[in-house]
């Protein structure tokens, strides 16, 4: 049996990726196709997926919460890109019977972990503002002065696959590496070329401080007002996980006041941020817009899994990578 003309609906597609990327092909022959490529909110999104029989989400730009399911009566299947997304309901889907599938993930740990070092050097090479001061016809007058990261402690707030592979990086560029995370032994420390020590030690201490945790109860605003006073002065704050791990307001505070010197930053509380935002217009900042994971090779397992997944359901053939709910 096939399941013909069911509407899809694919949500934030801002690379424009998934068509390229992917043979569409045989789903377009099948099945109404609707891909957005910027946010909807509100009531755009409900209009968006009051019809949709299925959804397919790229990360977890969307949220998918249990009262907009609710909303949804002819939603029989949810396709995410990557393998975690904490921003659907799954027990709600499940509740109602609504298989959920996710893709293969592609090198993403090691598309974050290099955007990590290019968000710290950018940070202590000040590139951005040299990089504008070239632009302008300028040259180095009054310019702030770079740092040398050789002989320096690299603080890592998390010690896993990220943050492991951040941690090879730094012994290359002559770095003391020490960790923290709530789990974290001494050994598994070692393990991973690391010493474990305290959070108030690493944040006094470390020259930057990276993180690589996911938010929990007691990680969210792990970084609030007292914490970020511990820093360095001269310290740069590197954020290529999550937003929810830093108290952002506090941040923008601690930032005016010059303790962290400098944060670099690819995670925000609101995604895309503002255009009117007080960070954008903060100096001491390099930004960047979400994209540790986003990569050619990431973006190719993620259009090629959800076409795999969206075949099989219009083939009626058993779910693709289907989501359990324990």
């Amino acid at each position: 049996m096939i399941r013909r003309g069911a509407r899809i609906v694919v949500l934030d597609d801002y690379e424009r990726s998934l068509r390229r990327l992917a043979d569409w092909t045989e789903l377009d022959r099948l099945a109404e196709i609707e891909i957005h490529h910027v946010p909807l909110r509100g009531a755009a999104l409900l209009d968006a997926l009051l019809d949709a029989d299925v959804i397919v989400f790229v990360r977890d730009r969307t949220p998918l919460p249990a009262n907009l399911i609710e909303l949804l009566p002819k939603l029989r299947y949810v396709v995410f890109t990557g393998a975690r997304n904490t921003a659907l309901d799954a027990t709600a889907l499940a509740a109602r019977g609504i298989p959920v599938s996710h893709t293969e993930w592609g090198p993403s740990k090691e598309s974050t972990c290099e955007l990590t070092w290019a968000l710290i050097l950018a940070a202590a090479k000040w590139l951005e503002t040299k990089f504008a001061v070239m632009r302008a016809g300028g040259w180095r007058d009054g310019q702030p002065l770079p740092s040398v990261l050789a002989g320096e402690r690299l603080g890592l707030i998390g010690l896993g696959e990220i943050g492991g592979r951040v941690a090879r990086v730094a012994h290359a560029f002559g770095m003391e590496v020490v960790a923290w995370s709530p789990r974290l032994t001494p050994e598994r420390a070692a393990e991973k070329g690391a010493t474990a020590v305290t959070l108030e030690d690493l944040l006094s201490s470390s020259k930057v401080v990276s993180l690589h945790l996911v938010p929990t109860d007691q990680t969210r605003k792990l970084l609030n007002t007292e914490r970020l006073a511990r820093m360095r002065a001269d310290a740069i704050l590197a954020n290529t996980s999550r937003s929810a791990l830093i108290d952002m307001p506090a941040l923008m505070l601690a930032l005016q006041a010059g303790r962290p010197a400098i944060a670099a930053l690819d995670v925000y509380d609101e995604e895309p941020l503002a255009s009117d935002h007080l960070l954008r217009s903060l100096q001491n900042v390099v930004l960047t817009p979400h994209i540790g994971f986003v990569s050619q090779p990431v973006f190719e397992a993620f259009a090629l899994g959800a076409t795999e997944c969206l075949r099989a359901w219009l083939r009626e053939e058993p779910i693709v990578r289907p989501l359990t709910v324990s």
